[in-house]
Order: structure tokens, then C-alpha cells, then sequence
């Protein structure tokens, strides 16, 4: 592992995102959510995604084209995001979505035609400081197989949930798969296996090989509940206009519900009572010779608060090193 302080990290992913085409700005964007990533300790989501997302801009057949909105009403917009990476489109749509939630008291925004969006606490931990609540949930190419079954017909289709709260919002964020796809490109990067149960190879025997698994398909998380699950997350994504299958790594959908308190409740009363009752699942007494009782987004929220003390994050070597050559050739014609 190389350590990077976070000044660091955030400029070579800077660096790497403008060799990709990107603004400044736009790269900065992604370098705020990848390194949050890193200082909550989600590795794959983190300076590793960088590595993909320069490998998928230069994969493209066509330049990204802007993101604009295709439709729009004053509780509603839809978001045509040019096949630009979800980190630009997902903030589009976030703050869509928040202008018109603290307008008319609630919005739904959803974006198509977009690929990795990232970790969903990160937009709804923005959405919940505005003092808002809200879902998000994102649909993909089909390669996590239903219960039961040995091929792919879901995305890893996270969903997201956010409630203000005091000290830290409730946010629960999860993949509907039994292994992330960005865990499994990290694992065949690193050269190292998945564990029993994660997946099946294109012939449908299970696989410990994240190759195998890249050309066949992830298991599905939670049995026929999660099934069940990531297939409304694949309903969701679609009502944005997203294809229920769209080829390689391309058009992902991307909904976004959100509800100001206000317009039901008295907001501050509600974030206290969110507040009070998140304490009192801390405070549920623990198994014999368990751990404290966490709520949602406890684990990830203490991680970045240790990372931030710390000043620096743990990467991969074999990330940094392809990071710094990216940068490198960036750097010339900076």
C-alpha cells in the first residue's frame, strides 16, 4: 500500500481526470467523491475508480456530449447525461432535485444515458445538510443474476436511503449484488480472488476468478428478497428513460426522490426525533460478547472522521503507480 496524504490523492486524481478531457471543475467534482470514498474506507469506489473511468472515456466510440435536461415540470425534471460519467451527471440531478424540493416542498429527478455514479451517501449526505430527506437508486448493465439463476439480467443496482440527523445524517446505502462491479475490476487488478458465493463464469459453474465473473455474472444479494429488490432498483433506473439492458458499461439509470420534512412535519422537530431514535438503536443491548449496536452510516461517517485526523489515506500500489503515469502524461500540457 502506498500512502498518500489527502492533498495529494485528491491532485492525482485531479490530474488523471483532466488527461481523460476533463474541466478543472469537472474534475475536481470527481476527485471530491472519489476521495470521499477513500477516507470512508470503501476502496473500489475510491482512486481505483479513477483508473476505470479514464479506461472507459478512452474505450468510447464518441465524445461525451453536454448534459442537459430533456423534460422538466416544477416537482420533476429528466437528464440526458451525454454519456458522461455518472460523478458529473449525479450532481446535475442532485442539485436539480434540491432546488426543487426546497421550491415545492418535494422532487424527483431522474438521468439516463450516464455510467458510474458513485457511492449514493455521498449525494444523499449533501441532500440531508440541506435538511432533506430522500432515496436514490440506480439501475445498469445486466450482470448480477437473479435467485436462482447463472446469468445477468440486473445491475448491481444500489439503492439509498437519507434522513437528517444529529450529529451525522441516517443514510443507508447498499448494492443489490452479492459483490459490487467495482470491487470485482479491483480484485482482477490486484490479482486476487472473490469469495465462495459472489459469482458464476459464463458457463454458470461458480467462479472465485474476477475475470470469469467479469464475462459472467454476480450473485445476487439477499436471496429472493434482494432479487426482488434489485429488480424494482432496475424498474426504478428505467423510468428515467434508462434501457433494461444497456450494452457494456453505458446508460445506467439514476432516480432521485426527495421530500423536505417541512412539508409533512415540523422539520427541526422531526430531525430530533430521527436524532433521538437513532440513539436509542445505538443504545439496544448487544449480544453476548457483541459490539455496540451501530445505525447506518455510523461506520463510515467514524472511518472518514479517523481518515481526516490522520491526514492521509491508504491506496493500492499498483493504483498509485497507473495514477502517476496517467498524471504524467497529463503533466506536460498542463
Amino acid at each position: 500500500m502506498t500512502t498518500l496524504t489527502l492533498s495529494d490523492a485528491h491532485g492525482l486524481v485531479v490530474a488523471a481526470m483532466s488527461e481523460a478531457g476533463h474541466t478543472p471543475d469537472e474534475a475536481s467534482v470527481i476527485a471530491d467523491h472519489l476521495l470521499d470514498c477513500e477516507l470512508r474506507g470503501l476502496t473500489f469506489g475510491g482512486l481505483a475508480r479513477a483508473l476505470s473511468i479514464v479506461e472507459r472515456i478512452r474505450a468510447a466510440a464518441e465524445a461525451p456530449r453536454p448534459i442537459r435536461v430533456t423534460a422538466e415540470t416544477p416537482v420533476s425534471a429528466t437528464v440526458d447525461g451525454g454519456d458522461q460519467v455518472g460523478y458529473l451527471v449525479g450532481m446535475r440531478a442532485l442539485e436539480l432535485a434540491v432546488a426543487k424540493t426546497r421550491a415545492q416542498g418535494m422532487a424527483v429527478v431522474g438521468a439516463r444515458n450516464t455510467w458510474y455514479t458513485g457511492m449514493f451517501s455521498y449525494y444523499l449526505e449533501k441532500a440531508a445538510a440541506a435538511g432533506l430527506a430522500g432515496m436514490i437508486a440506480g439501475s445498469g448493465p445486466a450482470v448480477v443474476a437473479p435467485h436462482g439463476g447463472t446469468e445477468g439480467r440486473f445491475g448491481t443496482n444500489p439503492i439509498a436511503f437519507g434522513f437528517p440527523a444529529t450529529p451525522a445524517p441516517v443514510i443507508w446505502d447498499i448494492g443489490t449484488s452479492a459483490v459490487m462491479y467495482g470491487e470485482v475490476v479491483l480484485k482482477a487488478r490486484l490479482g486476487e480472488q472473490l469469495e465462495a458465493g459472489q459469482a458464476y463464469d459464463a458457463a454458470g459453474a461458480p467462479t472465485l476468478d474476477p475475470a470469469a465473473a467479469l464475462d459472467g455474472a454476480f450473485g445476487v444479494w439477499g436471496g429472493h428478497k434482494g432479487s426482488g429488490l434489485a429488480m424494482v432498483v432496475q424498474l426504478l433506473g428505467m423510468m428515467s428513460g434508462a434501457s433494461a439492458a444497456p450494452p457494456g458499461i453505458s446508460d445506467c439509470g439514476f432516480f432521485v426522490l426527495l421530500v423536505d420534512p417541512a412539508a409533512l412535519t415540523d422539520a427541526d422537530d422531526y430531525r430530533r426525533r430521527v436524532s433521538e431514535y437513532a440513539e436509542s438503536i445505538r443504545a439496544t443491548r448487544p449480544v453476548a460478547g457483541g459490539s455496540a449496536v451501530r445505525v447506518p452510516f455510523d461506520r463510515s461517517f467514524a472511518c472518514r472522521e479517523e481518515a481526516l485526523r490522520r491526514g492521509t489515506v491508504e491506496v493500492p500500489d499498483p493504483v498509485v503507480a497507473a495514477l502517476r503515469k496517467i498524471a504524467h502524461e497529463w503533466s506536460p500540457r498542463a
